[in-house]
């Protein structure tokens, strides 16, 4: 799935700046919710979700990080978060 803009100016250095500033935010929401739920991050964990570019990966990591049980099981491709929630 691609990411379709609608941002005025887009392909510009705003845009650009505007989804920079989106995937900061997606990786401080994921990397919160696994401090509040006590989940330790190792740092090669927080420079993968720190490094990520892509919000659709990132958006499956933050749902993820709700039920989880290991910070490293967000990147688990058949999804340890579809447990469901007691």
């Amino acid at each position: 799935m691609s990411f379709v803009s609608y941002f005025p100016g887009r392909g510009t250095v705003r845009e650009t700046a505007y989804l920079e500033g989106r995937t900061e935010g997606e990786a401080k929401g994921i990397l919160s919710v696994l401090e509040v739920r006590g989940i330790p991050v190792t740092d090669s964990v927080r420079e993968r979700i720190t490094s990520c570019s892509d919000l659709d990966r990132m958006d499956t990591w933050l749902e993820r990080s709700r039920t989880v049980e290991r910070a490293e099981d967000l990147f688990d491709e058949e999804g340890t978060a579809a447990k469901p929630i007691s």
